[in-house]
């Protein structure tokens, strides 16, 4: 089945993207703020050589995205095109907001929560905004070069030239914006609620599994386990539950079981019942 591209997707990318210009121009620029990859480099070019970083951005870009289009299949390159033209768009037609603040690192936490939301936007309905992708899937396509790494590697390198521009002190605080920012990402792409996993040792695994059916309305799995001290076979439960499901699990388990062992691990994402939905 051919895929089809998804308006509504499109529609959160141009969104996502007038919120990344929008903090770009309103916090980044109006505070004197660098930022990590291509846009990043615009904004080098926009403090050195005075360049409008609407059109620096799209003519950095342009290239990288002919180059990888393959590379990205036809619905990731029309979004990644909608999402690139977006962000230099709503960057010139943001251009005369602006907003300085005397605190740099009040302005560094607005400007990494505001251009952070808008990427995580932007990731979480498939698009991109920039060729750092591209360049991170060539190396690692020819090299084996991991793309968290090349993707660091071009933020790190994009944040080094800053300096030519930028003093320590202003280069810290772009630091913390694009660690905010990075964070602010995270968080809308694991959407607020968050979940966590549950392993559950007891004596009593099925009173315990189905108070956990029953109470808060959550499958379980029985797991094989043994005890590497007592070498005793036990059903170990595993379940998953939204962060908010947490200290009620704990006291429905230690009202049935007083002993009983429980750990939690952080969840990435979660997609299935009672959760996310999957995605057609």
């Amino acid at each position: 089945m051919t895929a089809k591209i998804n308006f509504i997707n499109v529609i959160a990318i141009i969104g996502g993207s007038a919120i990344i210009a929008f903090g770009m121009n309103y916090f980044n620029l109006a505070n004197g703020l660098a930022e990590g990859g291509i846009t990043g480099l615009a904004l080098l070019l926009k403090y050195v050589l005075g360049w409008n970083p609407a059109w620096s951005n799209l003519l950095i870009n342009i290239p990288l995205i002919l180059i990888g289009w393959k590379m990205l299949g036809r619905i990731s390159f029309i979004y990644t095109v909608v999402g690139m033209i977006s962000v230099s768009l709503f960057l010139w037609l943001f251009e005369a907001f602006s907003m300085p603040l005397p605190d740099p690192l009040l302005a560094s936490l607005y400007a990494g929560a505001i251009v952070g939301l808008g990427f995580g936007i932007v990731f979480r309905f498939e698009g991109m905004t920039e060729g750092t992708d591209i360049i991170a899937r060539m190396l690692h396509k020819h090299y084996g070069i991991g793309i968290a790494k090349t993707i660091f590697g071009i933020d790190f390198i994009v944040l080094l030239l800053s300096l030519i521009y930028l003093d320590l002190t202003r280069a810290m605080y772009t630091l913390v914006a694009i660690i905010v920012g990075a964070r602010v990402i995270d968080f809308v792409l694991e959407g607020a609620s968050g979940a966590r996993s549950a392993f559950i040792i007891t004596d009593k695994p099925e009173q315990t599994a189905t108070a956990i059916m029953t109470e808060l309305q959550r499958g379980i799995t029985f797991l094989e386990g043994k005890g590497g001290y007592t070498g005793l076979q036990r059903e170990v439960i595993y379940c998953i539950v939204s962060r908010k499901e947490i200290i009620k699990l704990k006291s429905l388990v230690h009202r049935i079981d007083a002993a009983a062992f429980v750990s939690f691990s952080d969840v990435r994402e979660v997609v299935g019942n009672g959760f996310a939905r999957h995605e057609s």
